[in-house]
């Protein structure tokens, strides 16, 4: 594989460690699942950096499914997730009528089949929802402050997902004491963290959960195909501000749906359209701009994915003209889907 990475799209390392580390014991070879995944580093060695390419987590992500034949993200340290529980569960959630009920039934798969450090707890408090649950060091692959914090952000993620909208955050709370540098805390669910916490959770309003359901078993298909994904992957945080960073969080990863205007982005940011423009333009970068690198990101992703044709890649980008999408990912990177892959992939071009 080669090691030229045009995307801005990347996840903690601490993914890629967990994976690995549950490779390990489970006595599975690493440099074969390194060398199938086409990565020329080890995310277990201490050289690694912080974030690296949501490409290079997708690879990795795909051969450690095929090798346990679970989907459930890698989140637990091989205790209390059964093959495809997550999966199932997602079945068993997806036609509810709105999103309460569906946290309620998760709440209920989860206590039934899975152990207790995955028991997640929801609760009301006048117009305050609350999601919670407790935080088992010793049987959690991502230990420490990052592995609860990414741990509510995938629930957060996929909350939204469901109802296909952003959750806007009231507060955030965390078991583990505060770091010396919270603001990348901040960064990932938009509000300021509480460290110190009884117990890990967040709080939104209550008006979220009476809202419909809005995917089904077609979209729940694409999510789970492509998944993690859309529920880890952020921008290189260097490289971003806070607006920025603020902006792609409501615009979403999932694009199948296509992205929310430009007026809701700015109304759930508390800003009229036109202060937003202005301020985007001081950081210069416009919310066209931001689509495209959201599209060419997920479009690297997904193309990293050799069990995924071009035409549906293009599909899980929202194009119904696989033609469109050819068009803009040349406009992007300067190759069409199949060039793309072949160049950095080593993958032979499929027609469509």
């Amino acid at each position: 594989m080669k090691t030229t990475d045009t995307s801005s799209a990347f996840v903690p390392s601490r993914f890629a460690k967990s994976l690995l580390k549950l490779a390990q014991q489970r006595k599975f070879d690493i440099k074969q699942i390194l060398l199938n995944a086409g990565l020329d580093f080890n995310p277990l060695d201490v050289t690694c950096p912080e974030h690296i390419s949501a490409i290079h987590y997708s690879r990795l992500y795909q051969e450690m499914l095929t090798l346990l034949q679970d989907d459930s993200f890698g989140m637990p340290a091989g205790k209390g997730m059964s093959a495809g529980g997550f999966r199932m569960m997602c079945y068993s959630i997806i036609h509810c009528d709105t999103l309460a009920k569906a946290i309620r039934r998760l709440v209920e798969f989860i206590e039934v089949f899975y152990d207790q450090p995955m028991h997640l707890k929801i609760s009301l408090d006048g117009d305050r929802a609350t999601v919670s649950y407790p935080f088992y060091q010793e049987t959690y692959m991502s230990k420490g402050q990052t592995g609860e914090a990414y741990g509510l952000a995938l629930w957060h993620r996929f909350f939204s997902w469901l109802i296909g909208l952003p959750i806007e955050l009231k507060d955030v709370r965390l078991i583990s004491e505060a770091p010396h540098n919270p603001e990348g805390y901040k960064r990932l669910f938009g509000v300021p963290v509480n460290f110190g916490a009884k117990a890990n959770g967040f709080d939104f309003h209550s008006r979220f959960l009476e809202l419909p359901i809005a995917q089904n078993e077609s979209s729940l298909k694409d999510f789970l195909r492509t998944a993690p994904y859309q529920m880890m992957v952020e921008p290189q945080e260097a490289e971003t501000s806070a607006l920025v960073s603020s902006v792609r969080r409501v615009m979403g990863y999932d694009l199948s749906q296509g992205f929310p205007s430009f007026e809701s982005v700015a109304e759930t940011l508390n800003m009229s359209p036109p202060t937003l423009r202005r301020h985007l333009r001081k950081e210069g970068v416009s919310y066209q701009g931001l689509k495209d690198q959201c599209r060419k990101d997920a479009a690297i992703a997904y193309l990293s994915r050799p069990e995924l044709s071009v035409s549906a890649v293009a599909a899980l980008m929202g194009f119904t003209d696989p033609s469109a999408f050819h068009r803009s990912f040349k406009k992007w990177t300067g190759f069409t889907p199949g060039q793309y892959r072949t160049e950095q992939f080593s993958m032979d071009e499929e027609t469509g």
